[in-house]
Order: structure tokens, then C-alpha cells, then sequence
């Protein structure tokens, strides 16, 4: 398994993602078609899947585009039927392959009602990856557009922690200065935070993309993922998990790096 990232517009991030073994690939968010043509040409690859992870024009906006520029047909999977060129709806627990790929549907509505993150399991030993779109960000995670506290608690903690912590998390967008910026304001003794801030921080002085995290590094620097860590529902003023994610999104909402 491979995964190449494709930066997109001035802060997305599309995914090609590709099977070694058959040389099939899926394209993840393909925003701007004709970067993604350009990346399939370069791999020598078949793309035969878009996997959308919400109907956001900025996420599913190229996806009538890009199936038009393709000779053979696409298989567009997605979760919510405003995802343009869409061909399969799926839902929580649906599994499909590409190639020698296991691909698993993780429905985590929040951000949007249809929000989809795409789970990829490999063969042998190597790492799962989890692409997340905007339900989880490095160090953060989406505005809750479509949702509410509880289900953003569901997705993250109920679900994508519980995944191994060695899988790497692709995720829809380079936020990760400023949300480690107020990770440190919500835990300022952190030590893993402060030293991923100065890590991100370099890389992006050197327009390097920040991704991919991994799972464990999240339960680490990521405060939507620590909402049962009594610093940070101290930072709120709350004891509970769910109303702890709630405050921590509005003053996320509210703060200046």
C-alpha cells in the first residue's frame, strides 16, 4: 500500500491511494481533477475509485469533473447524497476492496450528516491508514456544521481512537500549526504537544506537509481526543467528556493563535 499526497487549493489535501500488488489506485477528495490525472500518470496506475468524504465543494467538488476526464467508468463511494457523480452509498461497517486492499466505511457524522472516514488495511504487517476528511485533523478536528458534541465524541473517541494506535491518520486539511497552537493553550505543560508544535512548525517553514499523524500521536496532542483528561476538561471548566468536547469546540471556535 502506498499513498501518495496531493496538496490542493491553498490548504486541502487529496490522496492517491494505490495497491502495489495490482497497480489499482482510488483518489481520495479529488477537489482539482487534473492534478490527480497528472499524479495517476506519474505512478503508471488504473484510478477506478473516488472515495469522497463528504459532500463539501471543496472535498467532492472535482468529482464530476475528474469522472468525465476518465476513459473507464469510476466507482464513486460516499456517504451522503448531495456527493456529486456518486455511484455507491455506503454506510457504517461496509467493507469493499481495491486490489488486495480491505477498505472499511467508518460513518462519522458531525461536521456533515454524511461524514465518512475510509479505513485501509493492507496485507502483512504494515500500518493501517485512516483517511478522515474533516471529522479529524492533526491536533484537531472539523466545526460541527451537521452535529453535536456528542457525536463528534462518538467519532473520535468511540471510534477512530479505538483503532490501532500505530495506523496513520490522512486527514483533509493543513491546520495542524494553529491546532497545536491551542492544544498547547488548552495543556501548556504538555511536553508532547510542545514538541510536536516545534516539529510542525519546521515543516512548515519548509512547505512539508504534516501529514500523516498517527492515531497514537492524537491520543497524545489532540484535546478533541482527550476530553476525558482531567487538564482538559479543567481548561474548560467541565467534568463531563461529551459537554467537555461542546466547550472545547466553542473556544476553539473563538481562539487566536
Amino acid at each position: 500500500m502506498r499513498v501518495k499526497i496531493i496538496p490542493a487549493l491553498s490548504d486541502n489535501y487529496m490522496y492517491l491511494l494505490v495497491d502495489e500488488a495490482s497497480k489499482q489506485a482510488a483518489v481520495v477528495d479529488p477537489v482539482e481533477p487534473d492534478k490527480v490525472l497528472k499524479s495517476v500518470k506519474e505512478e503508471g496506475v488504473q484510478l477506478t475509485t473516488i472515495l469522497t468524504t463528504h459532500h463539501h465543494w471543496d472535498h467532492a467538488g472535482g468529482n464530476q469533473d475528474l469522472v468525465s476526464k476518465v476513459e473507464q467508468k469510476l466507482v464513486v463511494y460516499g456517504g451522503d447524497d448531495r456527493i456529486g457523480a456518486l455511484t455507491n452509498k455506503i454506510k457504517h461497517g461496509d467493507q469493499f476492496k481495491l486490489g488486495s486492499l480491505d477498505i472499511e466505511c467508518l460513518f462519522t457524522p458531525c461536521h456533515t450528516a454524511g461524514h465518512i472516514c475510509f479505513h485501509v488495511k493492507g496485507e502483512g504487517t504494515e500500518p493501517s491508514v485512516v483517511f478522515t476528511g474533516d471529522t479529524l485533523f492533526v491536533a484537531g478536528c472539523g466545526k460541527f456544521f451537521e452535529g453535536s458534541p456528542l457525536q463528534m465524541y462518538a467519532a473520535l473517541v468511540e471510534i477512530l481512537s479505538k483503532l490501532s494506535p500505530d495506523t496513520k491518520v490522512f486527514c483533509g486539511h493543513e491546520y495542524t500549526v494553529n491546532n497545536l497552537k491551542f492544544a498547547k493553550h488548552v495543556e501548556p505543560q504538555n511536553q508532547d504537544i510542545r514538541e510536536k508544535l516545534d516539529w510542525a512548525t519546521a515543516m512548515r517553514n519548509k512547505d512539508i506537509p504534516t501529514v500523516p499523524s498517527t492515531i497514537g500521536d492524537e491520543l497524545k496532542c489532540n484535546p478533541f481526543m482527550r476530553v476525558s483528561v482531567g487538564s482538559v476538561q479543567e481548561h474548560v471548566g467541565q467534568s463531563d467528556p461529551v459537554a467537555t468536547m461542546g466547550s472545547l469546540r466553542q473556544a476553539k471556535d473563538h481562539f487566536k493563535a
